[in-house]
């Protein structure tokens, strides 16, 4: 590469001394060339000095710089790609998330919807057992109550025989004692 600009070093003195000696034919041909030149760079006549010597220098630099803007572009769009790409990626990933977010509420309003469901059936179901204990208690006292006016009137009827019986008691131990005087 050293050796490339140091032989574009010589051209331009070359150049100066052709161009010194060439007529003013010569000056229109190399206008001509440096515009074809300028033309496939893309510039125009109005952005290059007329000087030859720092021409063909500026025409080296911009050449320079339309292949490092080039390559950067070529970067740019590259790097774009990519960050399209995982912006895509990331779109996907976020869609896929948001479906099983929205799933896992769905599940989850499902459960609580059979939770309150349990839970009603159990309220139900205790105050059901709760209503059967309650039955359950009522007939096994109004069978005690039952039970026990029955003993009532037991006691009563013995109560009553044993009067009676006292009294036939007391008779015949007054019978006894008339007997035996």
């Amino acid at each position: 590469m050293s050796s490339l600009l140091s032989q574009k070093k010589d051209q331009p003195c070359l150049k100066k001394e052709f161009y010194d000696s060439s007529s003013t034919s010569s000056t229109a041909n190399t206008r001509s060339q440096r515009h074809e030149r300028l033309s496939r760079l893309g510039l125009t006549r109005t952005e290059v000095p007329n000087d030859s010597s720092t021409n063909h220098a500026e025409s080296y630099f911009l050449q320079r710089q339309r292949r490092l803007s080039a390559r950067k572009k070529a970067e740019e769009e590259s790097m774009n790609s990519e960050y399209k790409k995982m912006y895509e990626k990331a779109v996907v990933t976020n869609e896929r998330l948001k479906s099983r977010l929205e799933t896992s509420k769905q599940d989850l309003a499902v459960i609580q919807e059979q939770l309150q469901t349990a839970q009603n059936q159990r309220t139900c179901d205790s105050s059901s057992k709760m209503l059967e204990a309650e039955k359950q208690e009522s007939w096994s006292l109004k069978k005690r109550i039952s039970d026990m006016e029955e003993q009532l009137k037991v006691k009563a009827e013995l109560k009553m025989e044993n009067l009676k019986l006292k009294d036939e008691n007391g008779a015949l131990i007054r019978v006894i004692t008339k007997l035996s005087k």
